[in-house]
């Protein structure tokens, strides 16, 4: 099979496409012909082996991890002796990371019970892009951010795979007033998406600008969390799914203590992999939730598209696809 191969950590560039064995699936997992995978944080990450925690889960000197891509969305080629949940032929999608990784390929083997059945009214391409972004987002503003009807919501880094499902979620749960923080240029794919008002970091600081919220879902955690407080209502709550490791490792140690002194809570979200992909599959069957995606794009591609995320040009999920045109 042809597959996006890492053979040292450095940068997206050093990513090249190669042939790779087919796996073979054990008794309780299934192989999946893949049609698309998602360009995530992990994949950015895991490339050049930053933050340092990298190299502590994936290899010190060189990656274990040989094949990036964490969201896949496929075909069942063949099942284990043990699987009877799942038949072959049928398509599925999921979040691969706590699997090994292995999604920028043709084929992956997985656990059987870690993947669910696409929904039939969305696309391969845009399934993939649901695994990872979704479930941040559900857990951001359900889980830990408590967000009720009526309430207030700000996303920052409001463009990308989590804030263009989150605004979505959030209309669908009752949330009318929602704000996105972005770049300029994802304005109108942002306004699109559901968003009320848009705010271009680069012009001005929401957390300076005298608005106040109820929950702020943060996917850039690129300032200390003291600086959010200025803009959360009273008993307001800060929610992050990602960003600077020593912004994230401050936000973990200070988070009871502004909460003993100011009421606020402020917390960090540890991602449940695929829990709520069911809920995921119900919303896209009724409509309330259809992922922005850009592409898809050729899986040789995938150095350049890695680098894309990184720099964070990007507007919704990147998505690269097996299938040749």
């Amino acid at each position: 099979m042809k597959a996006i191969v890492l053979k040292k950590y450095g940068s997206p560039s050093d990513l090249a496409l190669e042939e790779h064995p087919t796996p073979t699936p054990k008794p309780d997992e299934v192989l999946v012909k893949i049609v698309a995978t998602a360009v995530n944080d992990w994949d950015w990450c895991l490339t050049r082996a930053k933050p340092f925690y990298i190299r502590l889960l994936c290899g010190f000197f060189s990656p274990k991890v040989r094949i990036p891509g964490a969201e896949i969305s496929g075909v069942v080629e063949k099942r284990g002796s043990e699987v009877t949940t799942l038949a072959e032929g049928d398509a599925v999608y999921a979040d691969i990371s706590e699997c090994g990784f292995g999604g920028f390929a043709e084929y992956v083997c997985v656990p059987a019970s870690t993947v669910s059945k696409k929904p039939e009214s969305i696309s391969h391409f845009q399934a993939a892009a649901l695994p990872h972004a979704a479930m941040l987002a559900i857990q951001g503003l359900f889980d830990s951010g408590e967000l009720q009807p009526g309430q207030s919501l700000l996303a920052n880094g409001a463009g990308g795979g989590v804030g263009t499902l989150a605004v979505q979620l959030a209309k669908a749960h009752g949330v009318d007033d929602v704000t996105g923080v972005d770049s300029a240029d994802k304005a109108a794919s942002m306004k699109e998406q559901g968003y009320n008002k848009t705010i271009d970091y680069q012009a001005e600081d929401f957390t300076r600008n005298g608005g106040q919220y109820h929950l702020i879902l943060d996917t850039k955690t690129n300032r200390f969390p003291l600086s959010y407080l200025r803009a959360l209502h009273p008993g307001g709550r800060y929610v992050t799914v990602g960003g600077r490791t020593r912004h994230l490792l401050l936000t973990f140690l200070v988070a009871p203590l502004i909460h003993l002194f100011t009421k606020k809570r402020i917390r960090i979200v540890g991602i449940q992999t695929n829990r709520d992909l069911d809920q995921v599959s119900e919303l896209c069957a009724s409509g309330k939730l259809t992922p922005l995606v850009e592409g898809p794009f050729p899986l040789k591609e995938a150095p350049r598209l890695v680098q894309r995320f990184g720099e964070g040009r990007h507007q919704g999920k990147i998505i690269l696809t097996t299938q040749t045109p």
